[in-house]
């Protein structure tokens, strides 16, 4: 195996293994990736609210992550704060409300929306405060409005050295509680507004004007399915770069044992032509 035409054929073995060794795992990528895109193009493509979900109902895997749009008038008496919010990367608090939303048929659910970010709880809830004091006249009438349907976060509790009312999470059931009672249902996630035209519509003026930022709208990540015939591909490459190496290894050791038996008879052959 040490002879210079052996360890050039394992080279080459080599080679021929780490070929197959690729191929395998660009038949995985590729089962990965074709998932990832379908994921995201659907997640993407804008569906009416009403259509993924209904009010009272917990966010199912389909309507999660969901970009939505709907029609609703936002109640201006609403807006909260929600602390604890990173946004692009950096810390700061949401100022969230409440909107109804028109459901088709003369009745409404109500919806919590996030508006806006702000990099600081004070600015946040002096943003908070003028939406609140805007003119009713301004935010009657009902527009419409895009977002992403995301799943509710866990309900928190403030520590003891915190203002008991401080809101630390999305959670819409905490949310609905501090808005007071209503006969209308309520949606079981939140909406995070695409400020493109909507918060402009809902709020009447754009986000700058109360100081405040879009939020960062993040796409679900795509769901890890398999596609196993491609996963039976690559399990054949990686065994065809084992065989690879196997061969090399059957060649010396054939070519090894030949020799030896080779040696065998010629010593046979040399001791029985003695005296």
């Amino acid at each position: 195996m040490v002879r210079p035409q052996w360890i050039l054929a394992l080279i080459a073995a080599l080679a021929v293994a780490a070929g197959f060794a690729w191929l395998g795992q660009w038949q995985l990528g590729v089962a990965v990736q074709n998932s990832a895109k379908d994921s995201t193009s659907s997640s993407e493509q804008p569906r009416p609210l009403n259509e993924l979900t209904e009010p009272g109902i917990a966010v199912s895997d389909h309507a999660g992550g969901m970009v939505a749009t709907g029609t609703g008038v936002l109640t201006r008496t609403s807006t909260l704060v929600v602390e604890n919010r990173t946004n692009f990367g950096a810390q700061g608090a949401w100022v969230v409300g409440e909107v109804q939303v028109d459901q088709g048929n003369g009745s409404s659910a109500r919806l919590a929306v996030a508006l806006g970010w702000a990099p600081s709880a004070a600015k946040a809830e002096a943003a908070a405060k003028r939406i609140a004091e805007q003119p009713v006249a301004q935010v009657f009438q009902p527009v419409a409005f895009e977002g992403r349907y995301m799943p509710p976060d866990a309900p928190l509790i403030p520590t003891a050295d915190r203002d008991p009312q401080t809101i630390l999470s999305m959670a819409p059931a905490q949310l609905v509680n501090r808005w007071g009672a209503g006969d209308e249902p309520s949606y079981g996630g939140y909406l995070v507004l695409h400020p493109k035209q909507s918060a402009e519509l809902l709020l009447g003026e754009p986000l700058s004007k109360y100081g405040l930022d879009r939020i960062e709208s993040v796409p679900p990540l795509p769901a890890e399915t398999v596609n196993w015939l491609n996963v039976f591909y690559a399990i054949e490459w990686v065994v065809f770069a084992g065989f690879a190496i196997f061969f090399w290894y059957r060649l010396a050791r054939d070519a090894w044992e030949k020799e030896h038996e080779l040696k065998a008879l010629e010593a046979e052959g040399g001791g029985a032509a003695g005296p």
